[in-house]
């Protein structure tokens, strides 16, 4: 079963986290003492099925998934991933053993699952903690990119139905109201002149 990390479920309940997908209780506990400061949410999964439950219940900004687990091992779980519509985007860096980082087909296939990243454990703290570091303000500034588009199309929609209420107006035939047609026209130039300063 999944687990967010204790003392970090209230202020974080809806803030993107870090997956910590390994079925070694150690390994988790190492991950979540070198992730700990940086303050985002670290939720466990001890498998690949885990892994996927996770991904589909909240948003995270990375996943970092150990290659070697009893079943549905990395390879399979990050290739799940990718498939899925909704989690395809999530980056994944692997984590795996020195013993298994020798074989260069394992890194072969790591990134042709669709990692970004493939570390030996054990790993260097300030490595990966700059590693995630770096994901994590990226899917910030992701997150910050996707709420201005989204704003700009609210700001687009209500310039084009203004737009369309004038020209319904003037389509109707009638002698047009000029004062009014006037204050509309204003109106929208200077819905104009706003979305030109956005």
């Amino acid at each position: 079963m999944t687990t967010e990390s204790p003392g970090r479920t209230s202020a974080t309940a809806h803030e993107p986290g870090i997956l910590l997908v390994d079925d070694m209780e150690d390994n988790l506990v190492a991950l979540e003492a070198v992730l700990g400061v940086l303050q985002v949410p670290l939720v466990r999964a001890r498998s690949g099925e885990e892994a996927m439950q996770a991904l589909l219940r909240r948003e995270f900004a990375l996943v970092l998934l150990d290659v070697v687990m009893p079943g549905m091992d990395g390879f399979e779980t990050a290739q799940r991933i990718k498939r899925c519509e909704q989690t395809k985007d999530v980056p994944i860096i692997f984590l795996t053993g020195a013993e298994t980082a020798q074989d260069s087909g394992y890194a072969y296939r790591g990134y042709a699952t669709g990692a970004v990243g493939y570390l030996t454990k054990p790993f260097d703290p300030w490595v990966l903690r700059t590693k995630v570091a770096v994901f994590l303000d990226l899917h910030r500034k992701n997150r910050e990119l996707r709420q201005l588009r989204e704003e700009e199309q609210h700001r687009l929609d209500d310039f084009a139905g203004r737009l369309a209420a004038v020209e319904s107006h003037l389509a109707a035939g009638s002698t047009p109201d000029t004062a009014r047609l006037a204050r509309d026209v204003a109106a929208l130039a200077d819905a104009l002149d706003e979305l030109r300063g956005a």
